[in-house]
C-alpha cells in the first residue's frame, strides 16, 4: 500500500530500521542539495555584493562625519557636565548598538549602563535619575517604545540625547539634543535589513565616546583598570607591576668576591645578581654564563672580585615602561632572559626575568 507523503511507518517498520534509514537517506539528500547549492555560488558575483556593502557602509560614515556639527560638541558638553551615569536606550537592532556604546562610554571614562526600552516601561526606568544623560537609538525615530518613554524620562529630569536617522522624527523632535544618524540607503539589497543605518550609528557613537575620552584625559593607565584582563591588559602592564623586589632582588655589592656572588645567585633563583655602587647605582651583571666563563678560565672563585668577572652595562628598563616591550629588549641578539630596572640616576629599583613575564601572562 502506498502511504500518502509526510506519513511515517508504523512500529513495526520503525522496528525494522526502514523509518531510520529514511531519515538517513533525507539527511543524505539535504547534504547532496546544500553541496550543489554551494557549487552553484558565483565567486564573481559574491566578492562583487560584499564589496557594494563596505562601500555603502563606507560612505554612510562619511556621510556622518561631514554632517557633525555643533549639536555633536553640545551632546559632549552635556554628557561632559554629568553628575550621574549615561543610560543607554533602545530595542532591536538599535538596541544592539546601545549596549556596544553603553560598553565602550564605560570603558573609557564615561560610567554608562544599557536599559531596553521595553524593560524601561515595566520597571526599570526607576534606574533613571535627574542628574542622569539619556541616550536613545532608534533608525525611524518613531519607535514606539522610545516614544513613550520620553515623557517619563522628562518627569525623572534627566536630559535625553536621540541618536536617529530621521530629523523631523517624533524622538529627535522631542530630545534635548539630536544627533543625525541618516543614511542614503541600506547595504541590505531587499532595502530592509538594518545595515548602513546601523554602521553609522555605531560609528557616531564611538565618536561620542572618543571625544569624551579626549575631553576627560583618559590616560592608558585608565584604561587599564577598567580591562584588567585579556590582551588589552597586558599589554597596559607596567615594569613596576611584575618586576622583582626587596628581598627577592638578588644584590651583591661591587667589592664582593665571586663566592659570595654565587651565594645570591643561589639564594634568590633569578639566574643573576646584579652588582651595585655604594650609592646603589648599577655597576653590572653577574650571570650564569658569566660563572661558566669564571670556570673555564680557572679562576679561583675565593679571591677572584666579581667586578672582575661581570658583564659591565647590562640592559636596563625603567619601572614606567610597558612590560610587553620588555620581551623586545629580552629577545634581541644577542638574547637575555634577565633585565635590571633603574631609576633615572641608574640606581637598582627592581629586576625582571622571563619567567616573570610568563606568570604575569604577558606573553
Amino acid at each position: 500500500m502506498t502511504r500518502p507523503p509526510g506519513v511515517t511507518g508504523g512500529a513495526n517498520e520503525r522496528a525494522s530500521g526502514s523509518g531510520y534509514t529514511s531519515a538517513m537517506n533525507r539527511r543524505a539528500s539535504d547534504e547532496v542539495a546544500h553541496t550543489a547549492a554551494r557549487a552553484r555560488i558565483d565567486a564573481a558575483a559574491t566578492l562583487a555584493r560584499a564589496r557594494d556593502v563596505l562601500a555603502v557602509e563606507a560612505k554612510a560614515i562619511v556621510d556622518v562625519a561631514a554632517r557633525l556639527g555643533d549639536a555633536f560638541v553640545r551632546a559632549v558638553e552635556l554628557i561632559l557636565d554629568c553628575r550621574g551615569r549615561v543610560v543607554v536606550c533602545g530595542i532591536g537592532k538599535s538596541g544592539h548598538v546601545g549596549r556596544k556604546l553603553a560598553a565602550t562610554l564605560a570603558s573609557t571614562g564615561t560610567p554608562a549602563f544599557f536599559v531596553h526600552a521595553t524593560e524601561a516601561m515595566h520597571g526599570d526606568l526607576g534606574m533613571i535619575a535627574a542628574h542622569d544623560v539619556v541616550v536613545m537609538l532608534s533608525n525611524s525615530g518613531e519607535t514606539d517604545e522610545l516614544v513613550s518613554l520620553i515623557p517619563h524620562v522628562r518627569r525623572a529630569g534627566a536630559p535625553v540625547v536621540a541618536i536617529t536617522g530621521n530629523e523631523q522624527s517624533a524622538l529627535a523632535q522631542s530630545a534635548t539634543i539630536h544627533l543625525d544618524a541618516r543614511v542614503d540607503s541600506e547595504a541590505c539589497p531587499l532595502g530592509l535589513a538594518p545595515t548602513a543605518s546601523t554602521t553609522a550609528a555605531q560609528a557616531l557613537g564611538d565618536a561620542l565616546a572618543l571625544a569624551l575620552l579626549d575631553a576627560r584625559g583618559f590616560s592608558a593607565q585608565d584604561f587599564l583598570r577598567s580591562h584588567p584582563a585579556g590582551a588589552l591588559g597586558k599589554r597596559l602592564v607596567r615594569v613596576g607591576e611584575v618586576m622583582r623586589t626587596g628581598d627577592a632582588l638578588p644584590v651583591t655589592p661591587i667589592g664582593a668576591t665571586l663566592g659570595e656572588a654565587i651565594d645570591e645567585m643561589s639564594r634568590k633563583g633569578m639566574g643573576m645578581t646584579v652588582v651595585v655602587e655604594g650609592d646603589g647605582r648599577v655597576a653590572g651583571i653577574f650571570t650564569d654564563g658569566d660563572l661558566r666563563r669564571c670556570v673555564s678560565a680557572a679562576h679561583d672563585i675565593r679571591l677572584t672580585k666579581v667586578a672582575d668577572a661581570m658583564t659591565r652595562r647590562p640592559r636596563t628598563v625603567s619601572a614606567d615602561g610597558l612590560a610587553i616591550d620588555c620581551v623586545e629588549v629580552m629577545e634581541t641578539p644577542p638574547k637575555v632572559s634577565q633585565l635590571v630596572v633603574v631609576d633615572d640616576g641608574g640606581r637598582l629599583v627592581g629586576a625582571l626575568h622571563i619567567h616573570d613575564l610568563f606568570k604575569a601572562r604577558i606573553i
